[in-house]
């Protein structure tokens, strides 16, 4: 029998970091906290939270990417600023695959993203600061059980 996963995914906070209190705090019963990027925050303030380099975030303050085993997956973590261009997803894809990742979290765009290409799912979680498609600031769910991904889009109320 599977024992699922539960995995907080945020990306974008741009300097807040309510939105990060918030989640650790109504999501005490996850196993993994991971953020895409452009926290703009001190590492002290990051706590619990695997995180990757984002565009706007101190000079090598993380890691370009990292590759995490949950489960029964493999999961590529990347911001997206160096690993796509011009919004191709396709060549995060790739990325995964040369890796031998099956999901990508990536952020980066702003807009939440969730889709299969070529047996890759890719997942962005969106701003949970702000969305530039207009939508409201968000986060994702992921579940993984066994093989299957669940992923639920939350928006963020700002509390």
């Amino acid at each position: 029998m599977n024992k699922s996963v539960k995995i907080i995914l945020v990306s974008d906070n741009h300097g807040d970091a309510a939105p990060l209190d918030f989640v650790r705090y109504k999501y005490r019963d996850a196993q993994y906290f991971i953020h895409c990027g452009d926290a703009e925050l001190p590492t002290w303030m990051l706590g619990g939270f695997s995180i990757v380099q984002g565009n706007n975030d101190g000079y090598k303050q993380f890691p370009d990417r990292l590759i995490m085993p949950v489960g029964e997956h493999q999961i590529y973590i990347c911001h997206g600023h160096r690993d796509m261009f011009f919004g191709h997803v396709d060549m995060l894809a790739e990325k995964a695959k040369e890796n031998k990742c099956d999901i990508v979290f990536f952020g980066h765009t702003h807009i939440p993203f969730d889709a299969e290409i070529d047996g890759i799912r890719l997942v962005n979680p969106g701003s949970i600061w702000h969305n530039r498609d207009g939508s409201k600031p968000s986060y994702c769910i992921v579940t993984l059980n066994g093989k299957e991904i669940k992923v639920e889009k939350m928006i963020y109320e700002n509390g």
